[in-house]
């Protein structure tokens, strides 16, 4: 007599988890970005203290690496649209922007540093003074693309930042025993620039404001 065969069993393809991002790898700055809007957001919320975020946003923009930004909200919720789509896709890579480029760097520490006159705005700059002073100044700049990020960090130090009076002038920064001012103006026109000016003060100033008289004058070229 056959032996009667056991019933097979067919095995359900194991379903793969998602790639995890390594923690070695090196930080974009719109990694950066996505972890500072979760701070902020945890700041309006109360869950932080200023103090605390002006420690973890110095902390953010510091990060080299993606292990080092994400102890800096793990103990913050994901919840809401913005902030789960932010943490959710926390190291994607970031769109192509036209005339993008990198970030350009200035640092003044026990010293002064300016960009002024002439020059083209990349899509984001940031600007570091400790015990020193940094001077932007956009308002003969080529603008190439429409929205420009500042990130000022200032430490015993200032910085000084001044737009055409025709763009849009934001911020989402916060100052510590210092002075975090921006003169906040949304342009009529809606193809105008956008300067958003985000970052912190400790024990120094940021400063970003309008010149009166100063005028890009082809908004939709930002020329």
């Amino acid at each position: 007599m056959e032996e009667p065969s056991l019933p097979s069993f067919e095995k359900h393809p194991r379903q793969s988890r998602p790639a995890v991002p390594e923690p070695g790898l090196r930080a974009s700055d719109a990694d950066r970005d996505r972890i500072a809007d979760v701070l902020r957001d945890a700041l309006g919320d109360g869950r932080i203290t200023a103090e605390e975020h002006a420690e973890r946003i110095g902390a953010v923009y510091r990060a080299r690496t993606l292990g080092e930004l994400e102890p800096l909200v793990g103990d913050l919720p994901v919840d809401g649209g913005a902030r789960s789509q932010g943490l959710a896709r926390p190291y994607a890579a970031p769109a192509h922007t036209a005339g993008a480029g990198p970030a350009e760097n200035l640092a003044a520490v026990f010293g002064t540093a300016s960009r002024k006159g002439r020059w083209r705005v990349n899509r984001r700059t940031n600007a570091f003074a400790l015990f020193g002073a940094v001077e932007i100044d956009l308002t003969e700049a080529f603008f190439e693309q429409r929205e420009i990020v500042i990130n000022a960090a200032s430490v015993f130090g200032s910085i000084d930042i001044t737009v055409p009076e025709n763009v849009t002038l934001r911020s989402t920064g916060t100052g510590v025993f210092g002075g975090f001012e921006v003169r906040t103006v949304e342009a009529p026109d809606p193809d105008a620039p956008v300067v958003s000016v985000t970052g912190f003060s400790l024990f120094g100033s940021v400063d970003a404001k309008p010149k009166r008289g100063k005028r890009l004058k082809n908004l939709r070229a930002g020329r």
